[in-house]
């Protein structure tokens, strides 16, 4: 065995604990990795922290290294950056990027972690996983230069999403969010903000990822005609209501889901591909706006649910570790 570890797990819904784990020696194509920093998506993990993957879903919610079972008890995590100690010449003592759950050390193949670049500071790179999810939905929407584009839900996802798109050629781009501090984020992505009442409409294209029933209503509202929704939000085991009434088929409006398991047909790209430009776009600073809160991986039992009932804010809250 490469020792022990000590890992975050959701024991019932809404309770969470610190538990030790053995770890594997490492075969020759694996690496054994010490967690520097890993990162908490607030939207999808505080759903699965409060038991809300619906059982049609477990199997397509697992994560790439989740151990255990939904609702629980269960390891859950995919934002994970860290050192590796041990493997292949080429990655050892690398910075390097997971789809691990929170956990100090853990030992995974070699194939499954991509090099943080030089230029991107370690603490930055736990929002690859996001970032790749904004490249992703991106790929699906084609955006075209000079659309007028919204992104509905200032969340991590959303907000990742008008990062990329604050760079895109001629593009109007507006964050729509109902918490007015969101607009210090829109500032420093440098895009525009508005509240769901003060939008601009006439949108080409609006990518919705609020998980409320309003916001893909307020989407739809957005949009000029042939225009098109891009569906982020992920709803759990909740129903969502859509007005297909009304304006929808008369402006001949679209609303298409995009996941991150699944590349667009006909993109020849690999996931690797997808996951190394996430991690190339975070060499700009601006996405440090995303990190909104911080703690110690000791204190994430207490941490979750205060994130899950809203009484602590945040878009990607950062764990730290303390070198184990």
């Amino acid at each position: 065995m490469a020792g022990q570890a000590r890992a975050f797990w959701i024991a019932a819904p809404g309770t969470g604990e610190i538990r030790m784990e053995q770890l594997p020696f490492p075969g020759p194509e694996d690496v054994l990795v010490r967690t520097l920093h890993s990162g908490v998506s607030r939207g999808t993990e505080t759903l699965v922290f409060r038991g809300g993957v619906p059982q049609s879903q477990w199997a397509a919610m697992r994560a790439p290294f989740q151990a255990g079972d939904f609702p629980a008890p269960v390891k859950y995590g995919y934002l994970s950056v860290g050192v590796v100690e041990q493997g292949p010449p080429e990655l050892a003592g690398r910075t390097v990027f997971a789809l691990h759950p929170h956990q100090t050390r853990y030992v995974v193949p070699a194939a499954a972690v991509t090099v943080v670049p030089d230029d991107v500071p370690a603490s930055r790179a736990v929002l690859a996983g996001t970032v790749e999810t904004a490249v992703n939905a991106l790929w699906d929407a084609a955006p075209r230069i000079g659309d007028r584009i919204a992104v509905v839900g200032g969340g991590m996802v959303g907000c990742s999403v008008a990062a990329v798109l604050a760079r895109f050629p001629g593009a109007r781009v507006q964050l729509v969010d109902a918490d007015p501090a969101r607009a210090a984020v829109a500032e420093a992505l440098g895009v525009g903000f508005a509240a769901p009442d003060g939008a601009g409409g006439d949108c080409d294209l609006v990518i919705h990822a609020s998980a409320t029933a309003e916001g893909l209503t307020r989407s739809l509202e957005l949009l000029a005609p042939e225009g098109t929704v891009v569906e982020l939000s992920w709803y759990g085991d909740r129903p969502v209501t859509v007005p297909l009434g009304e304006f929808f088929h008369s402006r001949r409006l679209t609303i298409r889901s995009s996941q991150v398991g699944g590349i667009v047909p006909g993109r020849a790209r690999t996931y690797a591909d997808r996951l190394a430009l996430a991690l190339r776009l975070l060499a700009d600073p601006a996405f440090d706006a995303l990190i909104s809160g911080r703690s110690d991986f000791d204190e994430l039992p207490a941490v979750l649910p205060r994130l899950a009932d809203g009484s602590l804010p945040a878009l990607c809250h950062l764990v730290n570790y303390r070198g184990e």
